[in-house]
């Protein structure tokens, strides 16, 4: 079998294209730029592209199929050839059900939390010793890749992404993966580029529960299942709208816990994970797991040794008594719980907290406000933007008092990272923690390099 990527190089396409290459299947792609780390693993696997850009006469009849890519645009010379020759032509979610249509599907959604849910699920039926295939949002300790296909895995685990799925396809990716078990972890307005408003944006969380349906997999005939933060009321509001023959729903809240000496603590299981969110995200996977004959017990001793997903809540440098962490936190819902997540974990110690605003809704004026107060825990509160980041995403000029504005509280703006990194080197870090959160990197912040100029 032959298949080839159109945009091979995107952080989910790569991981698809190795993943069949491992599978045994002959996997072409191409590009107009290739980065690390997709670049060095895409060679590793002897899958980079002889060279960049679109090739159109690369794209020939005895191709079983073409998976489109979301960085490819409509006018794609290969696409159109692909077109032409009337060729099958797959969207990266749509080619990942046809992996899995015969497995049962365990999907996880919602605003923030999906990429540590799917992780946690992932990682106990490791332990347990259940083989599953996957789809990750980042890599996990433990695991070679973020895409997992098999032909003996009866279980296959997909963090369900509400963002659209081609250029060619304006369906949210978790709508085609029909799941036989849904979570849905949180809803929080996300994506105003393709979801102008709040309602229709959960309107696309409403229609993913009524797309959950039973399992065909023989050897999991789970009913439909739907897996439910109930401490969200926009969750509970689309999870009683979504009541269909036959669905079980499983209402979960945070469970009883306690933080000691850094620590915390289910019942007599310490973790290696803190905050409400994670706690959250704990239960989501602890019920997701049940489905499949895992007990409390062994999921319990499971979840003691998990350390998170990259870039979630990390811990980069660590001294007695102050700590540089990272995370991917970039949307308002995700900012409030990771900085409440230290404030828990370390109540002692002054927190200072910066975020980067780097997507397109954190960028753009009418989204701003959706920020306001979500840094107020923290003693000191930094935001970083970089023009350059809005001309990329053609937004019109932001300026630093309409940030502080829109977040209100005592909060400092910058627009250079050099100017804020000379603000960190004035602070002193005796009994204090920084907290650097982005889905960018901060135009280049080493923060490696940035804890030792620091002394943390």
């Amino acid at each position: 079998m032959k298949v080839h990527f159109i945009a091979i190089g995107g952080s989910a396409m790569h991981n698809l294209a190795i993943a069949l290459h491992q599978k045994g299947i002959n996997v072409s792609g191409s590009d107009d730029e290739i980065f690390d780390p997709a670049r060095s693993r895409l060679q590793q696997h002897g899958l980079l592209p002889p060279a960049e850009g679109w090739h159109p006469e690369r794209i020939t009849p005895d191709l079983d199929a073409i998976v489109l890519g979301m960085h490819a645009h409509k006018d794609n010379p290969e696409l159109l050839r692909a077109q032409e020759l009337g060729l099958k032509i797959y969207s990266y979610p749509e080619y990942l059900y046809e992996q899995s249509k015969d497995k049962l599907r365990i999907v996880v959604g919602g605003s923030h939390g999906k990429t540590t849910t799917t992780a946690i699920i992932l990682h106990v039926l490791q332990h347990c010793g259940i083989e599953a295939d996957f789809m990750v949002g980042a890599q996990l300790k433990g695991f070679d890749v973020m895409v997992r296909l098999s032909n003996t895995a009866k279980i296959m685990v997909i963090e369900g992404d509400e963002y659209l799925t081609s250029p060619i396809d304006r369906r949210p990716k978790f709508h085609l993966y029909h799941p036989n078990v849904a979570i849905v972890t949180g809803i929080e307005w996300d994506h105003i580029n393709v979801f102008p408003t709040f309602d229709i944006y959960r309107d696309q969380f409403a229609r993913f529960v009524q797309l959950i349906e039973p399992s065909a997999c023989s050897a999991y005939p789970v009913p439909p299942t739907l897996i439910y933060c109930n401490e969200d009321p926009n969750v509970r509001l689309v999870a009683q709208e979504g009541r269909h023959q036959g669905l079980v729903q499983l209402p979960y809240s945070c469970p009883d816990h306690r933080v000691e000496g850094g620590t915390t603590w289910l019942g007599n299981t310490p973790l290696r994970v803190f905050g409400h969110h994670n706690l959250l995200n704990l239960e989501a996977a602890r019920l997701a797991c049940r489905q499949v004959g895992v007990t409390d017990e062994l999921f319990m001793q499971a979840v003691s040794n998990f350390e998170g997903a990259a870039k979630r809540l990390e811990l980069v440098h660590h001294k007695a008594d102050c700590a540089l962490y990272k995370d991917f936190a970039h949307a308002p819902s995700k900012l409030r719980a990771t900085i409440q997540a230290m404030r828990q974990q370390y109540p002692e110690r002054q927190l200072v907290a910066c975020i980067e605003l780097h997507t397109y809704s954190s960028l753009s004026q009418q989204f701003l406000d959706q920020y306001r107060h979500t840094m107020d825990l923290a003693h000191t509160a930094l935001v970083y933007y970089s023009h350059h980041a809005l001309q990329l995403k053609n937004l019109p000029p932001l300026y630093p008092e309409q940030v502080r504005q829109a977040f209100g509280g005592n909060v400092e703006v910058f627009t250079d990272s050099s100017a804020l990194v000379a603000r960190l080197r004035q602070m002193g870090w005796h009994n204090a923690n920084l907290l650097m959160m982005s889905s960018g990197n901060f135009d280049g912040i080493d923060f490696d390099r940035l804890a030792e100029e620091l002394g943390i």
